[in-house]
């Protein structure tokens, strides 16, 4: 049909250049018949309209042997009527006006395009020529009008601009709102009392993810309106998130392509549908989807269709119930109510004047017309009537300010005016009509973007309304554009629960998103944040890691302290150690005392009491000194677990190996000619002791002087938990001090076992031995445990490598002797010492 139509006009253009070229160029006339206007006036000055009162055209076979009968219009069209009366009405109410235009009478000239492009072209090339026949010698002469008002359409009012603006008529539409529109190079004196769909295209995708809707589906008219609004809208829409699952356009002379889109929308999983559609489009897929009984989808719709009465029937609210759209803003003109109802029709259609022949005539051209009669418009409702009202004014103000009019001295009718004038005058209107409201235009001719934002409720008997549940206005600051009552929105199957229309549900906190191979952003699945990461905030896209000294939670949406990891006086492995330490302790205590209470008796004296108290004294520190290794390092703990344990241990070794000395200098003494006791008496004794721990007091002051133990937070071993133990600061003096020990313990096994066969009533070598024995193999076995134990364990084996190799020492050593003081108290006595070889 749209080829067909082109066609038609590419072939019309040729046969007028054909013409040009073969005919009479000293001669000016029509070809063809003349089109006449549907409603017209003579004034002063001319102004045109061009509205679709009626909404479809039959056409006749072509058979291109016969000239083609004229296109018939069919279908009458309430709207474009209502359009075409307001503008009537506006006109005779400035040519009434006293102050504007005062002596100049504006006259009309208002056609009826059909709502077809085809009918659009004939109708300007109509408004430009006028009705004559012949004009003379001459085609150049003045335009028959000096502006156009219309059309309704964007498409329509494309080919309005481009015909009449190489001859630069000013072209003022009330409702063509493609922004292709805003071109001032492409269409320099077009001119628009509405905003552009730059605003209402970015307020749709504004709208869409304010209610949370990320997966939705598009629909357009296949026409510039249609096409140029939805590529505005699926840019602005990416720009905020949003996914559209399909985008499908028709026209209203493609039947085909409108099943295709009917059948997309009932396959689809998107529930919020945008609908950017003239409403002639509107209403032919309203009545599909009612067909084909396809509710439940939430419509976002345009000005364009959202409060057009032809789309409320019977049906339609099952369909188009809690739809909601943007609409131009109310505004009620005083005196148009009475004009629709009595004025025009006593003006227009005088049909009760029996004498006037044209006038009867006229009304039976127009029957369909003639049916809306009786119709009574409610004023208050209507909105494009605003902007053609405005339009209007618009225009009659530009002519005031070209013909210098004043209001005592009226207009100067000798000026020509030019359509060009009028563009320029045009540019610099600024004035408030009647209701309050400013007419201006911007730099594109376009004026400021202002909409209501409209509901489709039901009210009384069924009857259906359109509820304002906010509004958006472009000329506020960003942040405060949009005002919504969401409360009073009422959303499909009459349901105050908000629609859901996602493509995947939103990722928790927790969780982060991975996209979906092949389909959109918006798709996506929710992936578990790793351990040791988390995400606080909803739809995620990835997880952030936590602080060093954090952890995840178990949900993975916040961080936690990690967990401190130390050997604690109140857990239960620190319980048990310290009962171990205090029972060692205890148990020193009590030998202490039963060698004090028999520190008389032989068996105390034959082994060196002096040495044997000495022993017990450093046997009870090296017990004491693992309560150090408990609880949480500090900087003097630190420092004094390692030092305290060095030097307890070597004054216990130091008194062992003195023991052992005793033991084999007494041995050496016996034998003839020897006198090495009384050269290793007790003052030798104490002073080597002394001596040996003196060493190791050295070697601790040097560590903690250059480079000594320091608390330390290792985050290396334990991910979700935080070891605190002590750094050795330096380990070379670490393994010195202990190297030191091992090196005593050593010398005083290999003495004592040399002396373990040496003949004597009780020889205290043997046992000398085997705690030397126990404890060089505990501390032996303590290196690998200690390299290889993770955490606090770490400490629990050097905690444990001390009481063992403490209780190896005291069990080892004293408990022979306890025996004897304790169950056999018969052999300690010095016969019984000097009878025997060994214990």
């Amino acid at each position: 049909m749209k080829m067909l139509s082109l066609l038609r006009v590419i072939i019309f253009t040729g046969l007028l250049f054909v013409y040009k070229a073969v005919g009479d160029p000293s001669f000016c006339q029509i070809q063809g018949n003349p089109e006449f206007p549907v409603f017209s006036e003579e004034g002063d000055l001319n102004i045109g309209g061009l509205f679709s009162i009626h909404n479809n055209i039959t056409e006749s076979s072509l058979f291109f042997i016969e000239r083609p009968t004229a296109l018939s219009c069919t279908s009458i069209y309430r709207r474009g009527f209502r359009f075409a009366q307001t503008m009537i009405f506006a006109i005779q109410e400035i040519n009434k006006n006293k102050f504007l235009l005062p002596n100049i009478s504006i006259g009309y000239r208002i056609y009826d395009n059909c709502a077809s492009t085809l009918y659009s072209v004939r109708a300007v090339m109509a408004l430009m020529n006028g009705d004559e026949l012949t004009l003379g010698n001459s085609c150049s002469g003045q335009s028959a009008v000096h502006a156009i008002i219309g059309e309704s359409e964007s498409s329509s009012t494309i080919v309005l601009s481009r015909t009449s603006g190489p001859f630069q008529i000013p072209v003022i539409s009330h409702s063509a709102t493609c922004e292709c529109l805003s071109n001032r190079k492409e269409y320099p004196s077009f001119f628009r009392t509405i905003a552009s769909d730059l605003y209402q295209s970015s307020a749709l995708a504004q709208l869409v993810k304010n209610f949370g809707w990320t997966w939705v589906g598009a629909v357009n008219s296949d026409s510039d309106y249609g096409n140029n609004g939805m590529a505005i809208f699926l840019s602005a829409a990416q720009e905020e998130g949003l996914c559209v699952e399909y985008t499908e356009k028709f026209d209203r002379t493609e039947p085909r392509k409108l099943l295709k889109v009917v059948e997309v929308i009932r396959k689809s999983t998107a529930r919020v549908i945008v609908g950017f559609l003239a409403d002639i489009e509107m209403k032919y897929l309203l009545e599909q989807l009612s067909l084909h009984n396809i509710t439940g989808r939430q419509f976002i719709g345009v000005d364009a269709w959202i409060t057009a009465d032809s789309l409320v029937t019977p049906t339609s609210y099952k369909v188009l119930g809690g739809a909601l759209g943007f609409a131009v803003q109310k505004a009620n003109i005083s005196g148009l109510e009475e004009f629709l109802v009595r004025g025009f029709w006593e003006t227009g259609f005088p049909c009760n004047q029996k004498n006037n022949k044209a006038s009867l005539t006229k009304c039976k051209e127009n029957k369909d017309i003639m049916e809306l009669r009786d119709n009574q418009d409610d004023v208050t409702k209507l909105r494009y009537t605003t902007n053609i009202y405005k339009a209007i004014y618009a225009l009659a103000h530009s002519l005031h300010s070209i013909l210098n009019c004043s209001e005592g001295q009226g207009c100067n009718k000798t000026v020509e005016v030019k359509p060009w004038e009028v563009v320029e005058a045009l540019k610099d209107v600024n004035f408030t009509i009647k209701n309050g409201d400013k007419v201006w235009f911007d730099n594109t001719g376009a004026a400021v973007a202002r909409y209501e934002v409209l509901n489709w409720q039901q009210g009384e008997n069924n009857s259906v309304h359109f509820k304002s549940v906010g509004y958006y206005d472009a000329s506020l600051p960003p942040g405060k554009r949009f005002v919504l009552n969401e409360e009073a929105i009422m959303w499909p199957g009459e349901s105050k629960k908000l629609p859901v229309s996602v493509c995947s549900k939103s990722c928790l906190p927790g969780t982060y998103k991975v996209l979906q191979k092949g389909k959109p952003v918006c798709c996506f699945d929710c992936i578990p944040c790793p351990v040791g990461n988390f995400s606080n905030t909803t739809d995620s896209i990835n997880c952030k890691k936590c602080p060093e000294e954090y952890w995840s939670n178990q949900n993975r949406d916040d961080c936690i302290p990690k967990k401190k990891d130390f050997i604690s006086f109140i857990e239960i492995m620190g319980k048990v150690l310290v009962f171990f330490t205090l029972l060692g302790v205890f148990l020193t205590l009590i030998v202490a005392m039963l060698f004090l209470i028999n520190k008389n008796t032989p068996l105390v004296k034959a082994n060196n009491s002096e040495l044997s108290f000495l022993l017990l004294f450093s046997l009870s520190l090296c017990f004491l000194c693992s309560l150090t290794f408990i609880g949480k390092p500090t900087g003097w703990s630190c420092m004094l677990r390692h030092t305290a344990f060095g030097i307890t241990f070597v004054l216990c070794i130091s008194c062992i190996l003195g023991k052992t000395i005793v033991v084999l200098m007494a041995f050496k003494s016996t034998l003839p000619g020897s006198n090495m006791i009384k050269c290793f008496g007790p003052a030798q004794q104490k002073l080597t002791v002394l001596f040996f721990t003196f060493i190791q007091i050295i070697v601790c002051i040097l560590w903690i002087t250059i480079n000594p133990p320091i608390p330390y937070k290792n985050m290396n071993y334990y991910m979700e938990k935080v070891i605190l133990e002590c750094d050795l600061g330096s380990p070379f003096w670490f393994w010195v001090v202990l190297g030191y020990i091992g090196l005593l313990a050593f010398l005083c096994f290999v003495l004592a076992f040399l002396a373990r066969k040496l003949p004597d009533s009780f020889n205290e070598a043997k046992h000398i031995t085997f705690s030397m024995l126990i404890f060089c193999a505990v501390w032996l076995t303590f290196i690998p445990a200690y390299v290889s134990s993770p955490g606090k364990f770490t400490v629990a084996v050097e905690i444990f490598a001390i009481l063992a190799s403490s209780y190896g020492i005291l069990f080892c050593i004293f408990a022979p002797k306890c025996y004897i003081l304790v169950i056999k108290p018969k052999l300690n006595t010095k016969k019984h010492l000097l009878g025997k070889t060994q214990c």
